[in-house]
């Protein structure tokens, strides 16, 4: 691998990190670079991030594929091709600090500044958490223990390290999510510039579509209810689509056509961009997550409305913790917070 054009490294193990790596370029202009995309096993996001890859490459990225995953030789091999390019870069992109192959190549990096590119709500908590001095930890999941959690602990304390601001280093956050104030960490705002200068508004259907949500895939919610949910939204609202989110399981998705009379669409792209290419409804709905604050701001100049629905708590499954609903109620307060004053 040689080293990135002008210093900067970029990182991408999902659709919408890749998609907000590129808004985060058009915005802030740091010229060529290299975008190393790491796939996770799904196939649909292997699809999403092909499809995405060729919008890198037309935007003029140099894109890699590098396969990071499986077996015990696979994840060594990968990181022995990134060790040179970690330590020359002087400016690394990245979408999930909490990862944990994010955290490890982080713990590669030499001294250099690193921006941080939305992978979803979990923006939100990752702020929070650094400026208590935390171990990053998905807000979904209860704090990790056991051997491997003990083995991992010091690749996690230099990544939060890698993420703090210091003298000659620089962290960036740039995010279309609200997100706590931090002393040394610029908070960029993310207005989809680069998605809506690139596709025109597009036709509105004049119905009512559904976002759906991998709560259940996660643990966070029952299937029966959240399906039942899902039904009673449909009556309510006249809704005949239904967006699958990626990670949404084939055997769920057959229950909603089945059980809730809606089309189940399995997007091609991140839905941002499946938004404003169109056709998209009027109004649309989902449920707490990433998409109540980006589409709003993809969808800016349009007559679009976007409505988020509420979890009820009998929802929720026995693992959820406090800490989890809570996040939930906050994605859900600020999103309705925002689209009031806009």
């Amino acid at each position: 691998m040689t080293d990135p054009r002008d210093g900067t490294l970029a990182f991408a193990e999902s659709p919408v990190q890749l998609l907000n790596t590129l808004e985060w370029a058009h915005a802030t202009g740091p010229g060529a670079f290299t975008v190393v995309i790491l796939p996770p096993h799904d196939p649909t996001s292997r699809g999403q991030l092909r499809r995405m890859a060729q919008l890198a490459r037309d935007s003029g990225c140099r894109v890699l594929w590098r396969e990071a995953r499986g077996g015990a030789v696979t994840p060594s091999r990968a990181l022995a091709a990134l060790a040179g390019p970690l330590r020359r870069a002087r400016r690394l992109v990245i979408g999930d600090p909490f990862s944990h192959y994010l955290q490890l190549l982080l713990s590669m990096a030499k001294r250099c500044d690193i921006v941080v590119v939305d992978d979803g709500t979990a923006t939100m908590e990752f702020i929070a958490q650094l400026s208590r001095g935390e171990r990053l930890v998905r807000w979904h999941r209860p704090h990790a223990r056991g051997p491997r959690s003990v083995l991992f602990t010091p690749v996690a304390r230099r990544a939060v390290r890698r993420l703090t601001p210091t003298a000659g280093r620089s962290v960036e956050v740039f995010t279309a999510m609200p997100v706590q104030a931090m002393e040394g960490i610029a908070v960029t705002a993310n207005t989809f510039s680069w998605t809506r200068s690139r596709f025109e508004p597009p036709r509105l259907t004049g119905g009512a579509d559904l976002v759906g949500t991998s709560l259940v895939e996660t643990g966070v919610l029952h299937e029966d209810r959240y399906i039942a949910a899902v039904g009673e939204l449909v009556r309510q609202h006249g809704i005949t689509r239904y967006f699958a989110h990626r990670k949404e399981g084939g055997d769920k998705l057959r229950r909603l056509t089945a059980e809730a009379g809606v089309e189940i669409v399995r997007p091609d792209f991140p839905l941002e961009l499946v938004a404003r290419r169109g056709p998209i409804g009027s109004k649309i709905l989902s449920f707490p997550s990433t998409v109540v604050h980006t589409l709003p701001r993809v969808l800016s100049d349009t007559d679009v409305r976007v409505v988020v629905c509420d979890v009820e708590e009998a929802w929720f499954t026995d693992r959820v913790t406090e800490r989890a609903s809570g996040f939930l109620s906050e994605v859900t307060n600020t999103a309705r917070r925002e689209l009031r004053h806009n």
